[in-house]
């Protein structure tokens, strides 16, 4: 069977398309966009008209390229930006009504055990660990061993968040910084909490920003590697610390010029570093390992599992 997954990022529509037999699967296609549907307003819990007409767009190509692989099966998941905005669910019914496409808006808790089915499925988790998904509009924490998910939670301190509300600087100044990291401290209570009782020994960085961070690493190595094909990368600790204090130092331009930083996340990836580092402190864990198989690979995980 051919089943599609469309997971509606608040920065980034993905498409993912498999051919499934049983239990097993092969990826056919894989694609994402940087709609950027949070853009402007996500404080304020709206999708403007600009990021409305370019998510409807988005889909509307998605359509297109899912009847061309015969898909049998489609399923389309909303996360933080669609979650929180006043008018996510008029979004929701302009998709159905344009393209036919259904799309369920996820609960930060079901994110957060999507997340988890994806990550397993690396074969990333190795020991008691802390898997964190830095997306635009929400951050999830799952703590787990390789046996069984212990405890999860979605928090709405996604980078485009922090950004739009705490990012006013070019490098980003100190002042900023404590800002942002005030806030982290203050929204991640319950999180610290948890995890002075369970101890993770591991930090696994869910996709996204981790990729661009293990580019960055291997870039620097001069060994380049390839996120579309690898499930899982162990970082350097030292070597991931020294390049996330050149990333949170550097200027944005300096950022545009780095081999490795996909525009979207020019940024962003600022953000990121802060928080990748506050939590990493905080624990006083100093083992990070990326797995490339996210919230996309445990929709399909949960897909195959049902058909």
């Amino acid at each position: 069977m051919r089943i599609a997954v469309i997971d509606l990022g608040t920065n980034t529509f993905h498409l993912l398309i498999a051919e499934t037999s049983g239990q097993d699967f092969k990826v056919l296609y894989k694609t994402n966009v940087p709609v950027k549907l949070g853009e402007g307003r996500i404080n304020d819990n709206i999708i403007i008209p600009a990021a409305f007409e370019r998510g409807i767009s988005c889909l509307k190509n998605f359509k297109e390229t899912i009847v061309g692989f015969q898909v049998e099966r489609v399923k389309a998941t909303a996360t933080s930006a669609v979650r929180s905005a006043g008018n996510g669910k008029k979004f929701v019914a302009a998709v159905k009504e344009l393209t036919e496409i259904e799309i369920e808006i996820l609960s930060g808790e079901e994110e957060a055990a999507l997340i988890y089915e994806g990550v397993k499925l690396s074969g990333a988790i190795e020991d008691l660990s802390l898997i964190m998904d830095i997306g635009g509009g929400s951050v999830e924490f799952i703590l787990c061993d390789t046996e069984k998910l212990i405890w999860k939670k979605s928090y709405n301190i996604g980078a485009a968040r922090l950004m739009q509300r705490f990012f006013k600087s070019d490098p980003i100044s100190d002042q900023d910084k404590n800002e942002i990291l005030v806030h982290i401290q203050e929204a991640l209570t319950d999180l610290f909490d948890v995890c002075e009782l369970h101890q993770p020994k591991t930090l696994i960085g869910s996709a996204g920003a981790f990729e661009t961070f293990a580019e960055l690493v291997s870039a620097e190595k001069n060994k380049m590697i390839d996120v579309a094909t690898v499930k899982s990368y162990p970082f350097n600790f030292d070597e991931y610390i020294a390049l996330s204090i050149k990333l949170i130092n550097s200027t944005h331009q300096q950022r545009v010029e780095m081999p490795g930083i996909i525009p979207l996340r020019v940024d962003l990836i600022v953000i990121a570093a802060l928080i990748t580092n506050f939590v990493l402190g905080r624990l006083k864990i100093n083992q990070l390992r990326l797995s490339t198989y996210d919230l996309k690979m445990g929709i399909l995980a949960n897909q195959i599992q049902r058909y």
